[in-house]
């Protein structure tokens, strides 16, 4: 879900999903003439390393910094979410039915939060996912 949406402090993260969401969906286009089809898995919360993999350097860079108190904010409620992520079966889930599928869905969405915040980000418009993004975070 990170094309769909974004959170602070996550520019270089969310730019990369973007661009993964574009590019899937040209290659969609493209490659339908020869019977490929491109699904796009869009995860919500796992329970991963992640969440460790990206607080320690981020608080240890940006913790005592101008941006301080946003990366602690973020890091408080990033915790937060992992504590309750979805286990990585629900995405090998997802990918089997994307596979066994006669006609694959162009998406499919599972996971911790993934349902929701796509839905608040496509139907809440822009100032409303910035209040629930930075209230959340």
């Amino acid at each position: 879900m990170g094309g769909k949406m974004y959170l602070p402090l996550g520019a270089w993260y969310h730019a990369s999903k973007h661009a993964l969401e574009g590019w899937s969906d040209c290659l969609r286009l493209d490659l339908k003439e020869h019977g490929i089809d491109v699904v796009i898995i869009e995860p919500g919360v796992i329970r991963t390393e992640f969440e460790v993999v990206m607080l320690a350097p981020m608080i240890a860079r940006s913790g005592s910094g101008p941006y301080g108190a946003l990366t602690r904010q973020v890091a408080k409620g990033t915790e937060k979410n992992y504590r309750k992520g979805s286990s990585p079966e629900v995405i090998v889930k997802l990918v089997l039915k994307a596979v066994h599928a006669r006609r694959p869905k162009t998406r499919y969405v599972g996971g911790h939060l993934a349902k929701p915040v796509i839905a608040l980000r496509t139907w809440g418009g822009d100032r409303l996912f910035d209040w629930g993004i930075m209230r959340a975070a």
